[in-house]
């Protein structure tokens, strides 16, 4: 069963290990600036959370001889920390005063919302339910919607805080 979506690992893994390589980059020329407010700070590292967690999970997907239930339990911590790296960002920026530009609870509720269907993808995916391969994986490619949307808000607001 797992086999057969090697290539959407395949795929989906190289794609977000691409990305998070294009944030860190975009990161690291702007450093100060993202270091400077805590909303580009922690968009930052929900980003690239986002990334790794998008990587780990189909990096593991992929080593040989691992049955669903591994690969449930494997995406059920990934996802999770990466929900709370997520969630969390948010409250700090918001609790520190961050800069307001793109610090949206629409776009967090919606990035946490497709966490916690990835959440209870994995654990249908531990019970048995194939189905639940399908809602993690179709969670976790919605989530790049937030995670790009984040990056790109991430260096726009840089490019502002910078030309203040």
């Amino acid at each position: 069963m797992i086999t057969q979506w090697h290539d959407f690992f395949l795929t989906v893994g190289g794609g977000a290990a691409a990305l998070a390589g294009l944030v860190f980059v975009a990161i690291s020329i702007n450093l100060d600036i993202v270091l400077c407010d805590p909303t580009h700070r922690n968009r930052a590292i929900g980003t690239l959370a986002g990334f790794t967690a998008a990587f780990l999970i189909c990096a593991f997907a992929l080593m040989a001889d691992q049955g669903k239930r591994m690969v449930g339990v494997e995406w059920l911590v990934i996802a999770g920390t990466g929900a709370y790296i997520y969630v969390n960002g948010y409250v700090k920026a918001v609790k520190t005063g961050g800069s307001p530009e793109g610090l949206s609870l629409i776009r967090t509720v919606g990035g946490t919302v497709c966490y916690a269907a990835q959440i209870i993808g994995s654990i249908l995916l531990i019970l048995g339910y194939d189905i639940g391969l399908q809602m993690a994986a179709a969670a976790m490619v919605l989530f790049f919607v937030f995670t790009i949307s984040g990056a790109w808000l991430l260096i726009v607001g840089a490019h502002k805080s910078a030309n203040k």
